[in-house]
């Protein structure tokens, strides 16, 4: 089901006018639709697909190589083909592919390459003198593990002047995602939130909603059965991604499961010393979108070195947090009778997941504000630490523009209690005196209001999860 990405197409084919040959990297998290998004724009061309195959213990060169013959065999109506070498095996795709409008996709590239260290250098030798010549050819290099994309194509200097287009493929926009309830009947802003608060605005998990059941029914299915999707895919996802190392960066990714935490309280979870290496993989938790880095802003409008880390994907937080503890148990089968909306915190649970499905969707917020995105210095978590002179605080959402901060409370609860209006008052107060800018409360939330928030006028705007799921 190809849904949204209206800016991903349109970029693609106003890039598609180009009068050479183009070479486009495409990155993204695993089932994000980088390569449905491809196979999409190549609809009106000849489109050609060739894809790695996945890590698996025994794996060689020859078994990608000869993979990738069956695969040319089968895209031009030929016998299997057999290659002693990457070289061989791409120059045979540039001249079956030296004529005509053609879009090629090279996806999970990184498995391709996983057994030759001289793959890119190949690869590059190969678009100079044979891809490149074909002036109405585009060539997709497309993979979930960035860290080799960045190392070996993007950043490496045989590269250097030669991708034209380098596209990230995000979540869908909440907007977007509401297709996936058609035939439903009418499904209410909150239930589609509980369901997105777990899914995130992954195409490949919402493929698997069904929209006669409730939200929670959807999420037991999915998460909470032996053979649901979710269930098994965090797994899969390390593995197929950080391979050997999967357990070091799980090890991370669990550390931050909970709070965000700054470098040195990460470092102390952990229990290791700072160090260049937990950095490096940091960046790569950071690239491949599961880790965010949220910096503190000062008044001025600059970065400031106060930061923290957070899990920044709704699914891998909610499998750490709440899937993987009960694991056994739903193996054993001891909760093929629970009903997930009778557990213990479960709106608090969907709370949490609900802020960061927010932190993640801040182009909606930003919108339903009437700002210009080139208005905003800075939109993040804000968090200060106590001194002599304020007291500690933290606010869910700070959005700067040069004139404004825009102090975003969130809440995901059935009735949000009146005592919201306190709280944000009081963090208000604890900010550092910011005499030039005016202070504009605003409450982010679903669910019922108790009586007196709106008569309390402490919120200059309200934003329900309604206005989040209209479009632009």
């Amino acid at each position: 089901m190809f849904v949204g990405r209206e800016r991903e197409i349109g970029l693609l084919r106003e890039f598609s006018h180009r009068r050479t040959a183009g070479l486009v990297v495409c990155r993204g998290r695993r089932r994000i639709g980088k390569s449905t998004l491809i196979e999409e724009f190549g609809k009106s061309r000849r489109f050609l697909e060739f894809y790695g195959l996945a890590p698996r213990e025994g794996l060689r060169n020859e078994d990608q190589l000869n993979h990738f013959g069956q695969q040319i065999g089968t895209a031009f109506g030929l016998p299997a083909m057999h290659f002693e070498n990457w070289h061989e095996a791409l120059a045979t795709l540039a001249g079956l592919t030296a004529e005509g409008e053609t879009v090629i996709l090279l996806d999970e590239i990184s498995w391709m390459a996983a057994k030759d260290k001289d793959f890119a250098g190949t690869l590059k030798g190969v678009w100079d003198t044979r891809f490149k010549k074909n002036d109405r050819l585009i060539l997709f290099l497309c993979g979930s593990v960035t860290s080799w994309i960045d190392s070996n194509i993007l950043y490496d200097k045989g590269f250097m002047g030669r991708v034209s287009l380098t596209l990230t493929v995000e979540e869908l926009p909440l907007h977007s995602t509401t297709a996936f309830w058609k035939g439903g009947g009418h499904i209410s802003a909150a239930e589609k939130l509980r369901l997105l608060c777990v899914t995130g605005g992954v195409p490949r998990y919402l493929e698997e909603i069904r929209p006669d059941q409730t939200a929670e029914q959807n999420i037991k299915r999915m998460c909470f059965s032996p053979g649901g999707l979710l269930f098994t895919e965090f797994d899969k996802i390390f593995k197929d991604i950080f391979g050997t190392r999967s357990a070091t960066f799980k090890r991370i990714v669990e550390a931050l499961s909970g709070a965000s935490l700054e470098p040195g309280q990460l470092c102390q979870a952990l229990d290791v010393k700072p160090t260049g290496g937990l950095s490096e993989m940091l960046a790569i938790l950071e690239a491949a979108g599961m880790v965010a880095r949220d910096f503190a802003w000062n008044t001025s409008g600059h970065k400031t070195a106060l930061s923290k880390y957070r899990i920044r994907d709704n699914y891998l937080r909610f499998y750490l947090r709440y899937i993987e503890p009960v694991k056994e148990k739903v193996e054993q089968g001891l909760f093929r009778d629970v009903h997930l909306e009778t557990l213990p915190n479960w709106d608090t649970i969907m709370g949490f997941q609900f802020e960061n499905l927010i932190l993640n969707n801040l182009d909606a917020i930003i919108r339903n504000l009437d700002l210009s995105p080139e208005s905003v210095v800075s939109a993040a978590p804000y968090f200060q630490r106590q001194t002599l002179r304020h007291k500690g605080c933290q606010i869910d959402l700070l959005i700067q523009t040069k004139n404004t901060l825009y102090v975003c409370e969130i809440k995901f609860q059935k009735r949000v209690a009146a005592s919201v209006t306190n709280d944000v008052t009081e963090k208000i107060r604890a900010l550092p005196a910011r005499t030039p800018y005016s202070i504009r409360p605003i409450l982010i939330h679903e669910g019922e209001l108790a009586p007196g928030i709106r008569s309390s006028d402490v919120f200059c705007r309200m934003i329900t999860g309604a206005d989040l799921l209209t479009g632009p």
